[in-house]
């Protein structure tokens, strides 16, 4: 699936529209549609941990989020050999409307989110 970027990505301001496909039901792919050679890998929070998060109003403006929007939340996911070494960043997380096929990248406090950190290997967690 298509999806337009509101806001920015941290570090890929360039990147405008994005495909995000499914590998399985943890990993997915995001890709730059602009330029190919840009992809990130995102996990689903919700299968490796409780992750409870506020959007903030911002965020739900920008992307046009209301009570009965269909939105999905990822983790970007730095990949590392072996891959259980791999780190996710759990205080940026991708924000996705799927209904208006709008995503943004939201950054959290980590006050508000002690729990969540920024570079968490994905061996510390088993998948649900």
């Amino acid at each position: 699936m298509s999806y337009e970027v509101k806001g920015e990505i941290l570090g890929f301001d360039k990147t405008k529209k994005v495909e995000i496909n499914e590998i399985d039901s943890l990993f997915y792919t995001m890709i730059d549609e602009e330029n190919r050679n840009i992809s990130f890998t995102l996990v689903n929070p919700f299968l490796l941990r409780d992750y409870t998060i506020d959007i903030p109003l911002e965020t739900k403006t920008l992307l046009d989020i209301d009570d009965t929007t269909q939105i999905g939340v990822y983790n970007t996911l730095i990949i590392q050999k072996p891959l259980e070494k791999s780190l996710i960043n759990f205080l940026a997380p991708i924000i996705v409307n799927f209904d208006k096929k709008l995503l943004a990248q939201v950054i959290l406090d980590p006050r508000k989110h002690p729990d969540y950190g920024m570079a968490e290997k994905i061996e510390t967690f088993r998948q649900k």
